[in-house]
């Protein structure tokens, strides 16, 4: 009974002890520590007391006073698209879940194709489904789900789960992308990446990128590699592999590649492209398919035991 409900209604969440627009934790310790209230003609009323803060949000969601709320919340709101929802996150430090479902993302539902916002937000919270309002976009209701505790919990949870790359794992991953971990002269030595400097970290290396005016953090990563792998598969990341691809190409050269020498500190050294070699402290990258290689030949003359000369062929 209470979860169809829930479903039709908006539990208005807040930045209080409950959680929950007009619930109050009244009586702590009780059978129904509960209650919930409304301002109603200029007074406060209680519409009872609740055994869960989820059961007293959904008396508030009931009353013409809750549905007023939420629907003068809705419209304040105004609705950001995908891309707005997805910078909204990563400004915030938010993951946004994906799942295996038809929006592609934890807690999200389209609940009524068609409508203005089809998307619904949801987290199990109590024991029960807890409705956190409709949405545009998948990805505006991901980032709804993302700040929740829930969601928050459930992102510790799947990172803490996910295994790190090592720096050859993340180089092999970004060549099966097709993707260019972009070197940079800076202390970690891939563009977007930085270190923190902070002892006892285990994930020290920040990926971040420049993105409408202002600093975006993407994560933190056991391996600079790692970093430079979700540089890499950035929208930026891609953007500034483009670019450095193109002026190479119209200088006639080859992206830079580190040396063998900053290789050897970092204890590690990445593949060679097949065709190049070493040559001293530097890594000489294979020529262009329509290149050529001209070789001079200089005829020097050399006086013999018989004082003619005597022609030597050197190349």
């Amino acid at each position: 009974m209470v979860r169809q409900q829930v479903q039709r209604l908006t539990l208005l969440v807040a930045d209080n002890k409950s959680g929950y627009f007009g619930v109050h934790l009244h009586r702590p310790g009780k059978p129904k520590p509960y209650q919930a209230r409304v301002w109603r003609g200029d007074k406060s009323v209680s519409l009872g007391t609740f055994a869960t803060a989820e059961e007293a949000a959904l008396c508030i969601a009931q009353s013409p006073e809750g549905q007023a709320a939420a629907v003068e919340r809705a419209a304040a709101a105004p609705a950001l698209t995908s891309e707005e929802a997805r910078q909204q996150a990563q400004a915030e430090k938010l993951t946004l879940l994906v799942a295996k479902n038809t929006t592609g993302y934890f807690g999200v539902y389209l609940f009524k194709p068609g409508l203005s916002k089809p998307y619904q937000a949801q987290v199990w919270r109590g024991g029960k489904a807890a409705h956190l309002g409709t949405f545009a976009t998948a990805e505006e209701a991901a980032l709804c789900v993302a700040r929740t505790p829930e969601g928050r919990a459930a992102a510790a949870e799947r990172a803490a789960a996910a295994v790190p790359l090592t720096s050859e794992e993340a180089r092999q991953q970004a060549q099966a992308e097709k993707l260019t971990l972009l070197v940079a002269k800076n202390t970690t030595g891939y563009f977007g990446v930085i270190l923190d400097s902070r002892s006892g970290l285990s994930k020290p290396y920040q990926a971040q990128v420049w993105r409408g005016g202002r600093m975006v953090h993407l994560g933190m990563f056991a391996t600079a590699e790692e970093a430079a792998l979700c540089v890499a598969r950035s929208t930026e990341g891609r953007a500034a592999a483009g670019r450095a691809a193109a002026a190479a190409e119209s200088q006639g050269t080859h992206p830079a590649m580190p040396s063998v020498a900053s290789l050897k500190e970092e204890g590690t050294v990445s593949p060679m492209p097949p065709g190049a070699f070493v040559k001293g402290e530097g890594v000489i990258p294979p020529m262009p398919p329509d290149a050529f290689v001209k070789l001079e030949v200089v005829v020097k003359e050399e006086e013999g035991p018989d004082s003619r000369p005597k022609r030597q062929r050197a190349k």
